[in-house]
């Protein structure tokens, strides 16, 4: 069961991954997702970002710790854009999955756990993760 709670647009129009995860190459994307999201032009700019913090690994990580495939070289959310459109890989759509259903209930928790209900300010590197998964980090 895969449930994202954000669309690749909204993610885009709140801010994520330093305006910079496609490195300027959006062709690929309806242009509609990119009328109102937060892009940077030339390199990735922690203020793009939905909570103005820099959050995650850099793609050198994810490509070392396995997390890059052959068919999605820039990674998750280049996954979660095409799987959107409607392309099906059932091998890496598994993997993918996999990782999403990984990700979000274990920071889901540390949240719960240790921020007070609506204080969207709390933790907001880890928020800001949970937003370039397609979670809602405003809980």
């Amino acid at each position: 069961m895969f449930e994202p709670q954000l669309t690749p647009r909204a993610m885009l129009e709140h801010g994520v991954f330093g305006g910079w995860y496609f490195e300027g190459q959006c062709d690929e994307f309806p242009s509609s997702w990119f009328v109102n999201a937060k892009i940077s032009l030339q390199d990735f700019d922690p203020s793009l970002n939905y909570f103005g913090v820099a959050s995650g690994q850099s793609r050198q990580h994810w490509d070392k710790l396995g997390w890059i495939t052959p068919e999605d070289p820039l990674g998750w959310f280049q996954w979660y854009c095409r799987y959107t459109m409607g392309r099906r890989l059932p091998e890496v759509d598994t993997f993918q999955i996999g990782r999403w259903h990984a990700f979000g209930p274990r920071h889901i928790g540390a949240l719960k756990a240790n921020c007070e209900k609506g204080d969207i300010w709390c933790r907001p590197r880890q928020r800001q993760a949970l937003l370039q998964w397609a979670y809602n980090p405003f809980i």
